[in-house]
């Protein structure tokens, strides 16, 4: 047992003098050696960089300018504790928006809000306002939310137009991907008159495609021309993974324009239509045709004061079909749904030139358009 300790006492002395002298070698080494040199370190000089070139101070003034009219909407789901059975409001998930004038009134996607029991709206100055829904348009993607802020405290934001876009026009979208606070994507307008489908299977028309970066967040931000304008509403990506993939989609302004003005007044959009009932697709399908076949006919509308038949059974029990609308003011109508997108170019009151076919032949029929009851 003794031998034993002698020989572990004899590595410990062993391994201290080995440190000794390994500390003494390196001490001998010059700290230039190392990579350190003597003294205090330094940083290096700074490289003046001269002035910002145009193009930036443009984009940082367009930023400044827009982003307090984008807002960061956080939408709340109410639910129901289990054991005090008080109801909680739990945040569900995020989007963007902003601010549409000085009453308060938030303009967002419907995809946004469509699942929340309630919102809320943090603004610029990073405070935070219980929203209340004034109305939604699903087949467009659209919907306003309303806050009780002050008015020095809202920016409404610059609209513009989209009908007069062209390709290869810059473009700017802010929003808060991924919950993140006010970032800015740039980007050009890659292609016009694009098509996505809502959540209603509705297709939205004459969309803007952009190459700037739209990721899940962004929903329902502005996308902005190189004036600081509104010209569009980001609403999705064109990606498997969700994440952005080179091509987003934003609903074009001028839809925007006639869309969020209903909202405020209605709840809803007044569709303009000609007050029938129209055979499904697959009646059309079975009977081998194209347009809209008139079912029926409202009493007292304008369809009715403009002659439109109706689909009728005569006493023998054979069905005499009625008229088949097949263009409106000189453009095709293949199906229901057609005749629907055609007529939101026009407004109530206005006359439309009606093509139909009856009894094998073609006539024009004058129509005024009503207010869609809903």
């Amino acid at each position: 047992m003794s031998q034993l300790r002698s020989q572990k006492s004899y590595i410990f002395l062993l391994l201290i003098a080995l440190a000794f002298l390994l500390g003494r070698y390196l001490g001998q080494i010059p700290t230039g050696r190392l990579g350190i040199q003597g003294g205090e370190a330094s940083p290096r000089a700074v490289t003046p960089r001269g002035d910002l070139d145009q193009d930036e101070k443009a984009t940082i003034a367009l930023f400044r300018s827009a982003s307090p009219s984008v807002v960061h909407i956080t939408s709340v789901a109410r639910v129901t504790d289990i054991f005090t059975l008080n109801v909680l409001e739990i945040p569900q998930g995020t989007g963007s928006g902003f601010v549409w004038d000085k009453q308060g009134h938030i303009v967002t996607n419907f995809h946004v809000i469509s699942d929340a029991g309630a919102a809320q709206v943090t603004l610029f100055d990073s405070s935070t306002w219980p929203a209340r829904l004034v109305g939604v348009a699903p087949d467009k993607d659209l919907a306003v939310l309303k806050i009780e802020a002050p008015q020095d405290v809202l920016q409404p934001i610059p609209v513009g137009t989209s009908h007069d876009l062209q390709v290869g026009q810059k473009v700017f979208a802010i929003g808060n991907p991924f919950g993140l606070d006010q970032s800015l994507t740039t980007g050009v307008i890659s292609a016009l008159g694009r098509e996505i489908t809502s959540m209603t299977n509705r297709q939205i028309k004459d969309v803007i495609q952009t190459d700037a970066a739209i990721n899940p967040g962004n929903s329902g931000g502005p996308l902005l021309d190189s004036a600081g304008r509104l010209i569009g509403v980001n609403t999705s990506i064109l990606s498997p993974s969700g994440a952005f993939a080179g091509i987003g989609f934003a609903i074009p302004v001028d839809t925007v324009n006639w869309v969020v003005p209903q909202l405020i007044q209605y709840g809803r959009i007044i569709r303009p239509t000609i007050a029938i009932t129209a055979a499904s697709d697959r009646v059309m399908q079975a009977l081998g045709l194209e347009g809209v076949l008139v079912l029926d006919v409202r009493p007292g509308s304008s369809a009715e004061q403009a002659g439109l038949q109706p689909t009728r059974r005569t006493r023998g029990g054979r069905i005499v079909l009625g008229d088949r609308i097949v263009a409106v003011n000189g453009e095709a109508v293949r199906s229901p749904r057609e005749l629907l997108d055609l007529l939101e170019k026009y407004r109530v009151g206005q006359t439309v030139e009606l093509t139909i076919v009856r009894g094998g032949e073609q006539l024009k029929v004058p129509i005024q358009l009503e207010a869609d009851r809903g």
